[in-house]
């Protein structure tokens, strides 16, 4: 009897050491269990399902809206395009580390991007399909349309959501969403408050390229018209704007068609002297001097580094000086 029961300790000892050395299992089967959990797939601007093993973190954008909506959401990029032009542009959300620049906007630098092992490619659908499908091959992608003139804001806001989901920071886009939205009704207030509710409003930009200036301007169908018309602005402009990003075409004489009590605004940057044609080339055109709202000094500029076309944090930026230059 006592033999029997020796025996049986024996073999529970044995089970037990068994049992222990084969934790490595368990343990492994929880750790895939825990990776599947936190495994995200998303649908991009393509129509395209994207899966990722878990939220991205090292993130590559190749295009400005898309790497402010990765910086406002918290991820700062290992790799963006024309890191330069980004720092001189979009001042409103400024990078917060030294991202490696990865080429040029239109056409990136496949082999820095591979270089840089990323989790994620957010790239926009401006890119060439050729170039989407080369990037593919690199890490997995999502694209963003960067605009559509049919929803501006709509747009930005769910491109928003997109990025969001794919890097696991969907409270933070909710917390962007509802003060931009907050934004909107503070200023809107304000301007009704100086009376200019309903005022007739035309934001352009400009280039002199060459000597020959020409202007673009922002439609309804652009983000800045949409959020002009938020604050309760009326676009002055009857020109047609691209499908996209709402931009219109015209020259120094199309201005004259603008209302003689409209308010002109524009941003230029000295980083770019081409940009600022309005206090340049113009500055002795006869055609601009002799423009009913030039003379009465409604020509406003807004500050530099606010991206025409970023996302809530540019825009944000963008009413406080729509605000600030109207009602002082």
């Amino acid at each position: 009897m006592r033999r029997l029961i020796t025996t049986a300790a024996v073999a529970t000892a044995a089970a037990l050491a068994l049992t222990s050395c084969g934790t490595t299992e368990p343990a492994a089967d929880d750790a895939a269990a825990k990776k599947q959990d936190q495994a995200v797939t998303v649908t991009d601007a393509s129509g395209t399902e994207v899966k990722l093993d878990g939220p991205a973190k090292k993130v590559v954008g190749t295009e400005w809206h898309e790497v402010e909506l990765l910086v406002s959401l918290g991820v700062d990029p290992v790799g963006v395009a024309d890191v330069k032009g980004y720092k001189t542009w979009d001042q409103a959300v400024p990078l917060k580390n030294e991202p490696k620049d990865i080429g040029t906007r239109g056409e990136p630098s496949m082999d820095t991007i591979a270089a840089l092992s990323p989790d994620l490619i957010v790239a926009s659908t401006d890119l060439p399909p050729a170039a989407v499908k080369q990037l593919r091959k690199v890490a997995p992608v999502i694209e963003v349309r960067s605009a559509s003139a049919s929803d501006p804001i709509g747009q930005m806001t769910k491109n928003l959501d997109l990025i969001a989901e794919a890097t696991g920071t969907t409270e933070r886009a909710a917390t962007l969403k509802k003060d931009f939205d907050t934004k909107l009704a503070e200023g809107a207030e304000a301007l009704a408050d100086a009376g200019l509710d309903g005022a007739e409003f035309a934001f352009a930009d400009g280039y002199d390229i060459s000597n020959q200036v020409s202007i673009r301007p922002y439609t309804s169908g652009s983000l800045i018209g949409a959020v002009n018309e938020k604050l309760g602005l009326k676009n002055a402009w009857t020109v047609e704007g691209d499908k996209d990003y709402g931009l219109g075409t015209t020259d120094v004489e199309g201005l004259t068609k603008l209302p003689a009590d409209v308010r002109f605004a524009y941003i230029g940057n000295d980083g770019d002297k081409s940009a600022t044609p309005f206090t340049g080339a113009l500055a002795k055109d006869k055609v601009w001097t002799s423009l009913p709202f030039v003379k009465k000094g409604e020509v406003h500029r807004l500050p530099d580094g606010i991206w025409m076309f970023g996302g809530p944090g540019s825009m944000e930026r963008y009413v406080d000086a729509v605000v600030a230059e109207l009602t002082k």
